[in-house]
């Protein structure tokens, strides 16, 4: 009966999971096509030195340790984790110490102290945002879900691994008592055996299974609880990152609706696949105009806020946050999956993500320095939405700022951004010697 009713919890839950997954793909395709203009190569080089090797995370140490610890445990506890599958489905317990000897020692020390070292992290993280409080972390945007989330996940890691420690020493004490065959080294977990050696077996036997269940369905509910959360990036960083563009992150591709125009007037051809993806708005309203690699953008983020630290305009008072851009995005993207959800279909529902989320005062503070871009370490991209957002407002709702539309004047009439004829251009040089 147990491994009856772990199977239909198992394969519900796989279920779920695959579910939110394919919807999610299905809200982010609702942006324009974005196409890869290098070699593949270079783009898994790209994923593998910042999404796998972490490479962008390495200049704050604390975090980027904490980060790497918690990281490397995931993928070595989950090997102890596949075990806990296949017992429960097969009725077994520790069936792989049978099956792969010393290597199976060399798997249970590996994963109690790496277990050690996330609990340890975790708690350094909740600290670093509830205690000390690093300024990052309580920006305006940073109220009521996100920091709730973060602690979420960050208890629900350090519940898992008590978890796990319990189930492991509560199985070497039965395995002293030859109740369970030995099995496995527990370099950690071992220092809590001395807790049970007054309990009777029966009692031993239900702690030992009741932290087991615990621990598999907390690990089947985080699976799930993650497609609603920041923490998203554990799976999308890798196609986030390859996809990113290798060019320098401060080159501005141009719509391809204005090229086509263009080449047009000038009585050319247009270029081949120059209006691919047009949807017939200049620039961006809201964020099916958007590209899907941008959406993909959104959903990666991390609130971690370096983009934010290092913004200039933010650094000076004004209003942008370029992690809230992202936020406001993936936001926005989450009320049109919700209608996915519920009627299997999206309509235009009198919203958009500029102006209802984003204001004008954000994206005209944007220096477009790129100083977010350099700093995020999984290669999102703001600059890029808030230039497609202030192409819609020049473009098509004729809303620039009243120095710009003074520079556009100015270039019109003289070829200049300054109220000069072409003829004065160069007078500045006539007294140089």
């Amino acid at each position: 009966m147990g491994q009856i009713i772990f199977a239909v919890v198992l394969v519900g839950a796989i279920a779920l999971f695959v579910y939110h997954v394919r919807l999610l793909r299905r809200t982010i395709l609702l942006g324009r096509p974005y196409h890869l203009s290098d070699k593949p190569s270079k783009h898994w080089r790209q994923m593998i030195e910042v999404a796998l090797l972490q490479k962008k995370m390495m200049d704050k140490p604390v975090a980027s340790a904490a980060h790497w610890v918690i990281y490397v445990g995931f993928l070595v506890v989950n090997v102890e984790v596949i075990e806990i599958i296949l017992d429960g489905l097969l009725g077994t317990h520790r069936l792989l110490a049978g099956h792969v000897g010393v290597l199976y020692d060399i798997m249970t020390v590996g994963s109690e102290i790496f277990l050690a070292l996330v609990l340890v992290a975790a708690v350094v993280f909740l600290w670093r945002r509830n205690i000390q409080k690093v300024p990052r972390f309580h920006t305006a945007e940073m109220k009521g879900w996100p920091p709730l989330d973060a602690n979420i996940i960050l208890w629900t890691e350090i519940a898992l691994v008590i978890a796990l420690l319990i189930m492991n020493a509560s199985d070497q004490a039965l395995q002293q008592r030859k109740v369970y065959e030995a099995a496995g080294t527990f370099p950690v977990s071992r220092f809590l055996v001395p807790l049970f050696e007054s309990l009777s077996d029966s009692m031993l036997i239900g702690i030992e299974r009741t932290a087991w269940w615990v621990h598999i369905l907390g690990v089947l509910a985080f699976l799930n609880y993650i497609p609603f959360s920041k923490h998203l990036h554990i799976f999308l960083a890798f196609p986030n990152t390859y996809y990113a563009p290798i060019q320098p992150a401060g080159k501005v591709d141009s719509l391809p609706q204005v090229t086509s125009v263009v080449k047009e007037a000038l009585g050319l051809a247009p270029a081949e696949g120059a209006t691919d993806g047009a949807t017939g708005t200049l620039g961006a309203k809201d964020v099916t105009d958007l590209t899907w690699k941008n959406l993909l953008d959104a959903y990666t983020c991390t609130e971690c806020g370096r983009c934010t630290a290092v913004c200039p305009a933010h650094l000076t008072g004004k209003k942008l946050s370029p992690r809230k851009i992202m936020m406001d995005t993936r936001d926005r993207l989450e009320e049109i999956k919700r209608a996915l959800h519920k009627t299997g279909k999206w309509e235009p529902d009198g919203k958009s993500l500029l102006g209802d989320y984003i204001t004008a005062e954000e994206i005209w503070a944007c220096t477009t320095c790129n100083a977010c871009v350099r700093a995020c370490p999984v290669l999102i991209n703001p600059v890029s939405i808030i230039l497609q957002l202030r192409q819609y407002l020049v473009m098509e709702a004729s809303q620039a700022p009243e120095t710009i539309n003074v520079l556009f004047v100015n270039l019109e009439n003289n070829g200049s951004p300054w109220a000069l004829p072409a003829a004065d251009r160069a007078k500045w040089a006539e007294t140089l010697t």
